[in-house]
Parts: C-alpha cells; structure tokens; sequence
C-alpha cells in the first residue's frame, strides 16, 4: 500500500469516527455548554483531519479555504472546550466568538488572498497560523493544570489528563511539523505518520470518554448541594461517611476553616486524618459538589449573607465582611455572591433593610 493511499484511508476513517461522535454528542448533551462544544470541536477535528497538510506547495481552492478556517479556529474551541469541561461555572461569552471568527477569518484570508501571492508570505503566514495554535494550546493547557487540584469529580480528573494530553501534544506537533518540515520532501511521510497518530488519539478518546459516567462531564440540570446517602452503601459506610461528614461540618462550623488563606483540600484532609481521595469523594458524591472552591466559597457566603442581615453590622464596610469571610478580595466575592443570590452584597443588604 502506497502512503498516498494509507494516509487517505486514514483521514477518511478519523473523519468518519469524528462525524459519528458529533452526532452522538448533539443526540444526547446539546442541552449542556460543554456537549455543545464537543460537538463543535468534534466536527471542526473533521475538517482537520480533511484538510491538514503538512509542507503543502500547492495553492489552496476557494472551496478548500472555508475547511482550512474551520480547522484552524479549531483550536479556539478546543481552548473553550476544555475551559466549559473542567470548570462548571464558565459561560460563553461575545467575544469568545469573536476571538474564533478572528482566527477563522485570519486563516481564510491567508488561503484565499496572502499565501497565494508569494512563497514568501506563504511561509511567514504558516508561522503566524501555527504559532497562533501553539498560544491558544498552552492557554489550554494552563487553564487544566491551574483548576485540576479542585476538581472533586474523581472521573473527570482522570479523563482531562488523558484528553488535554493527547490533544495538546498532536496540536503542538503538528504545529511546530508545519513550521519546519513546510515545502520540503518529507511532507509526505510527516502527513502519513500525522494522520495515524490522529486516528489513534481520537479512537483513544472516543474509548475514553465511554468510560466516564456521562454526568460527570456533560451535567445538564445545575448542581444543587445537600447531604444524600448513596444507594447500595453498605450500612457501616455510609455510618463511617456520616461521621465523616459530621467532622467536615464542625470544621466548617466551629473553626471557619474557610476562612483561612489558601485553603486547599489536602489541608482538610490532614485535619480530618482522611486520605485526600476519599474526601473529594466525600464532598461529591454525599455533598454534591463538584469543585472544592465552590464548597468553600458557599461557606463563605452563607457567613456574608449572615453580616450583611445583621443590623448592628449595617456600617461595616462590603469588603471587610468580604476579607473576614476568606475571600482575598472584592471582585471574586461580588461574582460568587450574585452567582449564588441573585443579587450583589449591597443589594442584598438594602432588602433586608428594608425588610427590617
């Protein structure tokens, strides 16, 4: 079998896998931001295992350069992707979508106008294109190495490893093969060996992911914590996960650990003399959590609120009440106190004012 015929069996077997793991994702996690981006990252994987082209010298068709834009904005989703996937509270916003059409276009009006009109704007805009995705993968793979310590979905934390990994280091790849080996003889070769590594990432992902309880990456219904006892826990268990619960409460309750700076879970763990596995199990599964800073953070705000209701506190200023409940500063406190109530801090000292 020549390469030319193996690498396109290659590419037509990954985009056929693609094509049917969109589908099944729209079918089953559309109502979920996360689902809806798999799918979209997904799809936009097609149109690079359709397009890619590793020390191309040929020009681009104007019916291959909307494909090569897909492909290239690709990797804005795959930076949203992974940011919607391992962080619960991220939300889409306008400029995200800018930020992909600014991509998207860039690379378009690179094959349809810049690259056409000299090798030399070619190789300096292949440059530009790859050093773009070598950006948006390190803010990918930042962004899942800074919020992985308070991720309490024991499944989850396993799988980022595996998808941002695999992903990552086949973006990088290719990436830096498109910088040094454009125009030159072993394109061929590089195109073949891509095209099988894609393939086997994506079939490891696509296994991946079939193992992970699907709640745990696509949650549709929001998240409400309470104390739950799980079906089928043997009796002393779920007494052994009762008294440790009880533990974590009096922590919570007596000390205010949370109110002290950088708190992590391994610190809890310590206190409770508990191995840190089974307390970010404890906090998910019985609790309901599924972030640990969330878990602090309602604490925190339960204690806010309690300041801001009580009238000998009515002159204490937003922000030490913010301070004394173990947030470091105001912003961060004003978000996660409207994302809870509804309201800000000083609306919702002026109602119970007003209430009074």
């Amino acid at each position: 079998m020549s390469l030319s015929t193996l690498d396109l069996a290659l590419r037509a077997g990954t985009t056929a896998l693609l094509l049917v793991l969109a589908a099944s994702l729209f079918r089953d996690f559309r109502g979920a931001l996360a689902g809806r981006l798999a799918v979209a990252f997904a799809l936009g994987s097609a149109a690079h295992a359709v397009t890619y082209a590793i020390g191309s010298r040929s020009l681009v068709s104007i019916w291959h350069a909307p494909l090569i834009a897909i492909s290239t904005g690709n990797i804005v989703v795959f930076w949203l992707f992974t940011r919607a996937l391992f962080d619960d509270a991220f939300k889409m916003r306008w400029w995200h979508v800018l930020v992909w059409a600014a991509v998207a276009g860039f690379s378009f009006i690179n094959c349809a106008w810049i690259a056409p009109a000299s090798a030399g704007n070619a190789r300096l805009s292949i440059i530009a294109i790859n050093l773009l995705v070598l950006g948006f993968i390190a803010l990918a793979v930042g962004q899942t190495i800074a919020s992985w310590p308070t991720d309490l979905v024991e499944g989850r934390r396993r799988l980022r490893i595996f998808i941002v990994g695999a992903a990552a280091l086949y973006g990088g790849t290719n990436a830096i093969l498109q910088i040094l080996i454009s125009g030159r003889d072993a394109a061929d070769v590089a195109n073949t060996a891509n095209a099988a590594v894609l393939a086997g990432i994506v079939a490891a992902i696509c296994y991946s992911m079939l193992r992970v309880a699907a709640p745990d990456l696509f949650p549709i219904a929001s998240i409400v914590p309470a104390v739950t006892n799980a079906p089928g826990l043997a009796q002393e268990t779920g007494a052994a996960d009762q008294r440790l619960v009880d533990a974590l409460m009096r922590l919570m309750a007596d000390e205010r650990i949370y109110r002290h700076d950088n708190i992590t879970i391994g610190t809890l763990a310590t206190k409770l003399a508990v191995p840190e596995y089974k307390l970010r199990r404890l906090i998910n599964q019985r609790l309901g959590y599924r972030n640990f800073n969330v878990f602090l953070n309602n604490h925190r705000i339960e204690e806010a609120k309690a300041a801001l209701a009580d009238p000998s506190q009515a002159e204490v200023p937003v922000i030490t009440i913010a301070m004394d409940a173990g947030f470091q500063s105001l912003g961060p406190f004003n978000r996660a106190f409207k994302a809870t109530t509804g309201v800000t801090p000083t609306e919702y000292r002026r109602l119970n004012e007003a209430r009074a």
